[in-house]
């Protein structure tokens, strides 16, 4: 369970687009109808280097029992360049009970490679995207427009100090029903292994707003039940927005 919980903060706020000079969003986490853990995505616009960036923090934490029995207060860091959304600089600040991880890359895509903290230099494949501009990725290079029903996508992707390929699969159109009102979705799925807890390989779905392009569901189909991440508020410089 305590994988799923990671993963789940991992991927949570990979998705929405930064037109506002600032951009907060956070969510509940809850396993059936009881709280265990909340969420907070910042999104600001920066420069790196003197070029125009896009600057992610995300924290991610248990909370209650949840906090009690698996601990988690995870922070991902990611500064990525305003028009190709690649990353330019990552942070990973990891505190899951007793385990502990950090670490700081620096991203060179015009020599295709990188320089970890933990690892050194390294070639990496071109247009790498990190765990966190993934999906930021994604979106910028249209491909909600471009992809058909049952359809992946496949993008060289760097996590945990490892380069591995993340895939995508689009499943279509849903209605979401939340505390903002109902919000029609695009729903995608990382196609992962199922192994003993996931229902099937595409049992983890990210519900994102056709409208804004901002998660609003994320959801764990697993065999004990579902795990979900629902959107508690959305607000734009200061100000809080009512989607639709």
């Amino acid at each position: 369970m305590k994988k799923f919980i990671i993963i789940l903060l991992s991927f949570l706020f990979l998705l929405p687009q930064a037109f506002a000079s600032k951009e907060e969003i956070k969510f509940n986490l809850k396993f059936g109808f009881v709280k265990g853990g909340e969420a907070k995505l910042i999104i600001s616009d920066t420069s790196f280097n003197g070029e125009k960036a896009i600057h992610y923090f995300l924290v991610g934490k248990t909370t209650g029992l949840t906090d009690k029995l698996f601990g988690v207060n995870d922070v991902y860091e990611t500064t990525v360049d305003a028009q190709t959304r690649l990353p330019l600089k990552s942070i990973r600040n990891i505190k899951e009970g007793k385990y502990r991880w950090y670490n700081e890359t620096l991203f060179y895509h015009d020599i295709d490679s990188l320089n970890s903290q933990k690892s050194g230099w390294r070639e990496a494949p071109e247009n790498l995207v990190d765990i966190i501009s993934v999906f930021f990725y994604f979106i910028n290079q249209h491909l909600f427009e471009e992809i058909e029903v049952g359809h992946t996508v496949t993008l060289p992707t760097f996590h945990a100090d490892k380069i591995d390929d993340v895939t995508v699969k689009y499943l279509g159109e849903d209605r979401v029903e939340t505390d903002m009102g109902k919000i029609d979705c695009f729903v995608l799925a990382p196609v992962v292994d199922k192994g003993k807890l996931l229902k099937r390989s595409d049992g983890l779905k990210f519900f994102i707003s056709k409208e804004t392009k901002m998660p609003v569901l994320l959801e764990f189909d697993m065999k004990v039940g579902a795990l979900r991440a629902i959107l508690k508020s959305y607000k734009i410089d200061g100000v809080e927005q009512v989607t639709k």
